[in-house]
């Protein structure tokens, strides 16, 4: 029950940082949510494995490094987290504008590609033998989501996480008619991205 709590934890405090950060129009938001991230990440990896993403469970669940049972409670915790931070989020500054209109097959590209990189970086800073107990990974993880969201946040809004995806949906921040993208590019990428990283790796 412990790690359930911390994952449910985790996935509200980064979905609080990215609903006040967009919502606000901080032209930082993507060091934000990162560092909020980052910092989750060394509080709880101890713990859970920090992980505050179902592509990310589903990621680190093919690589053979979650046991299945944890699967879908850790998925349902990080959805309710995110769903709690975005009510706190909408108490303290009301909900956003609705969302942009986006391309849906760019943000099909954007979205799998970055949702791949956070998951390949998860997978080979966080559950390698070769990078096992490093002090980094917590920074690695948050800055690939940083350097995401300045990369393509115009394009897709940079989620690459099912969870904050339906937590964006309930500030109005993203589109409810591409939930449904967000929900299946996700496990799409992670699906890759173990496979892959399994293909690689030399253990």
């Amino acid at each position: 029950m412990k790690k359930y709590v911390v994952e449910l934890i985790g996935t509200m405090f980064l979905v609080f940082a990215v609903g006040n950060a967009v919502i606000s129009n901080n032209p930082l938001a993507p060091i934000a949510i990162g560092l909020m991230l980052m910092v989750m990440i060394f509080a709880g990896g101890h713990i859970s494995g920090a992980h505050f993403n179902p592509a990310v469970t589903i990621g680190v669940w093919l690589r053979g490094k979650c046991d299945k049972k944890d699967v879908i409670p850790y998925i349902l915790c990080q959805i309710v987290g995110a769903v709690i931070a975005s009510l706190v989020v909408k108490t303290l500054r009301g909900s956003g504008s609705g969302g942009a209109e986006f391309d849906l097959t760019k943000v099909i590209v954007a979205e799998l590609f970055g949702t791949f990189a956070l998951v390949w970086v998860v997978l080979n800073a966080a559950t390698a033998k070769g990078t096992s107990g490093n002090s980094f990974y917590g920074a690695a993880i948050g800055m690939t989501v940083t350097a995401g969201a300045f990369a393509v946040g115009d394009i897709s809004g940079a989620v690459f996480n099912p969870a904050v995806a339906v937590g964006a949906v309930a500030m109005k921040l993203i589109q409810v008619k591409f939930l449904w993208v967000y929900l299946v590019v996700g496990p799409v990428a992670a699906f890759i991205a173990a496979k892959l990283f399994k293909g690689v790796s030399e253990e």
